[in-house]
């Protein structure tokens, strides 16, 4: 069978569990181009992993063909399923797969992919080799496309959020765009210092601290909320009076 027959399969197992209302719902809440299944998050998990158990003939070649047959087509929902696939066959990625990954994230134009696609794709192959893929990630720090921007940080995500990752790495990052007037960028440092903070506290107010004359509201509202009482009052005292 060939990827382009794939597609269509999928295609219509997920038509078989889409709703129309929850299709108009979605492209209007991610005010997205893309045509629309409205099919939910667990609905659209299993329609993935029931296509696996009944295609172990599917290896990475394959899969990574039919991933990259799956983002060419206009409807979100193929999209999704890809990176649901994708998530369910990480161990058979490899590092040099972030480029697929890369081509991906320029290509989908929303949060609801770019930020499935770093935490749950992105990350883990991070995560396996950090050396081998931290030009990668610097290399899409200062990227023109803001996804890729908001990407380099959201990869880091879940090795930070643990107590783990090179914390210096996201500022050294964070710092180039904390003075950004993008949303998604400023909301993407304020979410991973606000999830560090959780376990290191000061490494986010240290970070906020430093950056308090350049910090949007927004970043420093979401990066501060889990710190210490003291540390936020003194942070958003010194924000209003700069």
């Amino acid at each position: 069978m060939t990827a382009d027959f794939w597609v269509e399969e999928l295609r219509e197992q997920l038509r078989a569990v889409g709703d129309e209302e929850r299709a108009v719902g979605a492209k209007a809440y991610l005010k997205s181009d893309f045509e629309f299944i409205g099919v939910a998050a667990k609905p659209l998990r299993m329609v993935a992993r029931s296509f696996l158990a009944e295609h172990p003939e599917i290896g990475r070649d394959a899969l990574l063909e039919l991933v990259q047959g799956l983002w060419q087509q206009p409807v979100f929902e193929l999209k999704a399923v890809a990176v649901a696939l994708l998530e369910r066959r990480m161990r058979s990625l490899e590092t040099a797969d972030l480029n697929l990954v890369e081509e991906l994230l320029r290509r989908s134009h929303t949060w609801a992919l770019v930020d499935w696609l770093c935490t749950k794709v992105a990350a883990p192959l991070v995560q396996s080799d950090p050396k081998a893929t931290t030009l990668i990630l610097e290399r899409w720090s200062i990227d023109d496309d803001f996804w890729l921007r908001r990407a380099s940080m959201l990869a880091q995500l879940p090795s930070l959020r643990s107590g783990g990752g090179d914390f210096d790495l996201f500022a050294s990052f964070a710092a180039g765009m904390v003075g950004e007037k993008e949303f998604f960028i400023r909301k993407a440092i304020g979410w991973v210092l606000r999830d560090v903070s959780k376990k290191r506290p000061q490494l986010a107010y240290e970070f906020l601290s430093e950056h308090i004359d350049e910090v949007s509201g927004l970043t420093l509202r979401e990066g501060s909320k889990y710190l210490p009482e003291v540390q936020r009052d003194d942070l958003r005292c010194r924000y209003r009076d700069r």
